[in-house]
């Protein structure tokens, strides 16, 4: 046996076949090596999929020409087009190859001076009269052309200079040929009744979108022209389907009404009453793709006519989205387990995948959007990603890996004719070789040519899968599709009217917005004419839908340069719904938007949006700032983290994903960071010499009880002590410089929301000095300090600065603030008057006690007060009362017997409704304020933001706020006003 190394071998040419050399012998192709002019064949033959394969049929062939052999092989060595495309069958499909067997002269039709017959009807109708009307005819003449087909397809495998066709143009040409097919069927079924009828084939699936594979059942529908003519239309109908199935392909009726239990033929009437009144969400689905291609013209143009409207109002079913998202799933339930894997059309990744989504986006947006409606898997993406409602990138690749599955699942049915969607198992190395060099894939130096295979397949696969879950179960799409079909198109009159329906008290002002949007013929354009009828109405179900619609507008024209902006929006459905509630809510929250738009990705992320661990947001923040030399660079990055923390937080807390504590814990937190690297920078920005005094900074009031709100002010106190060996004068000098500029950067103008950091709680108020000595502060608070002052201190904790200095001031003023043996009486009394005194003149004019939440009754003022004179009468004596915060020194107060569980309870949800009140307020109004509105869409909105559900009347609130605050006052009447 000759070794294959050598290179008259012809395993150098991929035969491994041990006849190989014996029929290249008969073929005239080797004598001991390669003849004269053989090596263009032999190239040829290991360019194949399967060179044996190839070698093999092509022998039979020579056996089967007889004396045209001659003529064959004088082709295959002069014409380079004939022998690309024959060796490209041969090794590609036995069954082609046993079709040129049995009809050795059908090989002249591959000759480069043979064009392939491009009009299939006129082939097969005329094979069908020549034949006599007999069905072997016409099943040879179909073989002939699909050879022709085939053999376009695959020649540039073998043959480079041959043009490849498309996955496209292939299916186009099967579509073709099988529509031919059904025509010819249906003029011998005529030909055998002898009786004439008006009866139409409507083609669907596959061959209704012209994307048929080379072996699949055709699907079509039949339609009489009238009650009448039915038993001849039902005859005609059954006899073409078995002539089809005889000759051509299997032709399943199972589409039609009722599926196989229903009739064969129905009426056009039949066919409109059925689906008006009984066909399921899955039969407009398959509609989408009904094209008349045989029989009678007018009655096939009517069908469609009448029922296409039908198709492209199906979307607004009821849980359409749901069921046929329901429907995939069964449809995957059903591919065997063990095949799931490898199952090209149903399984994961697979055909179906693509198709389902394709299918679910074209029918909901169709119905305002004409370019969506192509029966076209290929055609209908083209168009989704143009028009904006896929992804370009998305699009594209679904589109690459589409037409890959699609030229493996062509490849596999080649093979054999038969009908077949499963990829070869990994240990099924021949089967992967075969099938990688049929698609075109070859080693690459690293990996064998079905190694090449296995990963393209997986990655195809892959990408589908990601893609199909992220656009079939897209939340955009249940809300689209409950948007009612005739309001995606409207005139400007009927649009106003739907407006006002709708709630919009302004909507020729909201059309303007509309118009604004989506003017011109642009990408953005397209996307918001997709996204807009889903939030106006998402916007309807909110307290300002006119105000929401305007900052939608705000934003978008803010982001118009934004390139994800508004593809999150399309893509994430989730983003789109909690949009509209925010912007529809707060005032706010579109100013910090238009500056922070990174936050809007949050939206979709309940963990990221709602729960990130303020320890985390002040290092990132710190190692931001610390990244700036310049300290007002430094500011300029603090105030950005915080703007984007303080969105985070708003949201959270109106999307009611957060609790009242949580928001306060987490603005003291950004509050805290923000102070605490402004002033890292400001100690770094000196002169470089060593600094003359170490500072820290004690936070005041809410900052430090960390209960600050969106309004709060940063109330603190800056303290220092002497180094290297500076006096205190130089220490306290040092440190207020350094405390101005804080102060002046952080309360700089801007667009952000002010950073004010108020010092007026520090020794002699405004005219102390800004910064005290720790020596100063306790020789002060020794003599002087005023029993105001120790009930200030009682929130002071240490916030920034040195750790160790802000400890021992703490630990310096606790006799101050918590004084052993309590209060004496004088100054129970002192306290008592000064909260009088703040009731009656702090409260602004005009405002209605009763829902002022910081001085009204049962508010903010008389829960602290009261908590801090249990703290000033006790805490010297029981530390465990000592806490900077009024919710857990309530819980104390009680546990140690002060005050009882129910007056602790009734002090805490007034603080609390109090809070969120106060800070819903601010969101709504996008100031700071204390006083809750009482009427109009301002009381709707805070209701909102307060979790109320809308329709709910906003007045429940009110009386809700009045009633526990009521409640809260007399348990504050009772235990601050107590004379003992």
């Amino acid at each position: 046996m000759t070794d294959p190394r050598s290179t008259s071998s012809p395993a150098r040419f991929g035969l491994t076949d041990p006849r190989a050399e014996e029929i290249l012998h008969a073929g005239g192709w080797w004598r001991g090596g390669p003849v004269e002019g053989a090596e263009l064949v032999l190239g040829a033959l290991s360019r194949s999929p399967d060179p044996d394969l190839a070698l093999q049929s092509l022998d039979r062939l020579r056996e089967a020409a007889g004396d045209q052999w001659p003529a064959l092989a004088e082709a295959l060595s002069t014409d380079g087009g004939f022998r690309g495309r024959l060796v490209a069958v041969l090794g590609s499909s036995t069954t082609l190859g046993d079709f040129l067997f049995a009809n050795p002269d059908e090989w002249r039709r591959l000759t480069s001076d043979t064009a392939p017959d491009s009009d299939y009807t006129g082939h097969l109708l005329r094979a069908v009269e020549e034949g006599a009307g007999e069905v072997r005819h016409l099943r040879r003449a179909y073989r002939g052309l699909l050879l022709d087909i085939a053999a376009a397809d695959l020649g540039h495998l073998v043959q480079p200079e041959i043009a490849e066709l498309g996955y496209e143009q292939v299916a186009e040409r099967l579509s073709d040929l099988a529509v031919a097919a059904l025509r010819a069927s249906l003029a011998l079924a005529a030909r055998q009744l002898g009786k004439p009828s008006k009866l139409a084939v409507i083609a669907m699936g596959k061959c209704g979108g012209r994307e048929l594979n080379y072996v699949s059942d055709v699907d079509v529908v039949f339609v009489a022209d009238n009650d009448d003519d039915m038993p001849t239309a039902t005859r005609l109908a059954s006899t073409m389907m078995r002539i089809a199935g005889e000759a051509c392909f299997e032709v399943d009726a199972a589409l039609r009404p009722e599926g196989k239990a229903g009739a064969l033929v129905r009426t056009l009437d039949g066919h409109i009453s059925y689906y008006k009144r009984w066909a399921r969400t899955w039969e407009f689905q398959a509609l989408l793709k009904a094209r008349p291609v045989a029989g009678d013209e007018e009655v096939g143009r009517q069908y469609v006519e009448a029922l296409a409207p039908m198709v492209w109002t199906a979307a607004g079913r009821e849980n359409f989205v749901v069921d046929v998202q329901a429907m995939r799933r069964r449809v995957e339930e059903h591919v065997p387990k063990g095949l799931a894997e490898r199952e090209l059309k149903l399984g994961r990744g697979g055909l179906r995948d693509v198709e389902f989504a394709v299918q679910l986006l074209q029918l909901v947006h169709g119905r305002s959007d004409d370019a969506l409606r192509s029966p076209t898997t290929m055609a209908a993406l083209a168009a989704l990603g143009s028009g904006g409602y896929v992804g370009r990138a998305d699009a594209a690749g679904l589109a690459e890996s589409y037409r890959f599955l699609r030229t493996l699942e062509h490849r596999l049915q080649l093979q054999r004719l038969r009908r077949t969607h499963t990829f070869p198992a990994d240990e099924d190395r021949a089967g992967l070789r075969w099938l990688a060099r049929a698609a075109g894939l070859y080693p690459d130096g690293r990996r064998a040519a079905a190694d090449v295979l296995l990963a393209e397949f997986r990655r195809h696969g892959n990408r589908v899968r990601r893609l199909h879950e992220k656009l079939f179960y897209r939340p955009l799409l249940e809300a689209v599709a409950r948007v009612p079909t005739e309001a995606m198109r409207l005139t400007t009159r009927e649009a106003t009217a739907r407006l006002a329906a709708l709630g919009y008290t302004a909507p020729d002002g909201a059309l303007k917005h509309i118009e604004a949007l989506t003017s011109g013929v642009s990408r953005r354009a397209a996307i918001q004419m997709t996204l807009l009828p889903v939030l106006l109405d998402l916007l309807a179900n909110t307290p300002d839908p006119d105000g929401g619609l305007l900052a939608y507008r705000r934003v978008s024209e803010a982001l118009a340069d934004t390139p994800w902006y508004l593809r999150l929006l399309r893509d994430e459905g989730a983003v789109v719904e909690r949009l509209a509630v925010v912007l529809s809510t707060s005032k706010l929250v579109p100013d910090l938007l238009v500056r922070a738009p990174e936050v809007l990705r949050l939206l979709s992320d309940t963990a990221s949006l709602a729960h990130r661990n303020p320890a985390e947001v002040a290092v990132s923040l710190r190692s931001a700032v610390g990244r700036h030399a310049d300290l007002t660079q430094a500011v300029a990055a603090a105030r950005s983290l915080r703007r984007h923390e303080l969105l985070r937080v708003a949201c959270a807390d109106l999307l009611g994903l957060i609790k009242v504590e949580e928001v306060c814990a987490a603005l003291s937190g950004v509050w805290l960071a923000v102070l605490q690297s402004a002033l890292d920078v400001a100690l770094r920005s000196s002169d470089g010499t060593e600094p003359p005094a170490t500072i820290a900074v004690i936070g005041m009031g809410r900052l430090g009880g960390r209960e600050l709100g969106y309004g709060s002010d940063a109330d603190v106190l800056f303290v220092c002590e002497p180094r290297n060996g500076a006096t205190d004068a130089e220490a306290v000098q040092y440190t207020s410089g350094i405390a101005e500029a804080v102060r002046r950067l952080l309360a700089a103008p801007s667009q952000d929301p002010p950073l004010q950091v108020d010092a007026d709680l520090r020794p002699e108020g405004r005219n102390g000095p800004l910064a005290r000595t720790l020596d100063s502060y306790r020789a002060y608070y020794a003599q002087w300090s005023e029993v105001w002052e120790a009930q200030a201190l009682l929130r002071a904790s240490a916030v920034a600065g040195d750790e160790d200095l802000g400890r021992r001031f703490c630990e310096m003023v606790d006799p101050v603030r918590y004084p052993a043996g309590g209060l004496k009486p004088a100054m129970v009394r002192e306290v008592r008057r000064i909260k009088a005194r703040v009731d009656a003149e702090r409260l602004p004019r005009g405002a209605d006690p009763t829902t002022h939440t910081k001085l009204g009754r049962g508010g903010l003022a008389d829960i602290e007060w009261t908590i801090q004179l249990l703290q000033l009468q006790h805490a010297g004596d029981r530390p465990e009362l000592r806490t900077t915060s009024t919710i857990d020194g309530l819980a104390l107060a009680a546990g140690l017997g002060f005050i009882s569980e129910a007056d602790a309870e009734a002090l805490t949800a007034a603080w609390l409704m109090a809070t969120r009140a106060r800070n819903a307020v601010t969101l709504v109004r996008g100031k700071p304020t204390d006083q809750v509105p009482t009427s109009g869409r301002e009381l709707a909105s805070v209701a909102a933001a307060l979790g109320y559900p809308q329709g709910t009347d906003p007045g429940e609130f009110l009386d809700d706020y009045r009633r526990t605050t009521r409640r809260a006052r007399s348990v504050v009447e009772r235990i601050f006003y107590d004379p003992q």
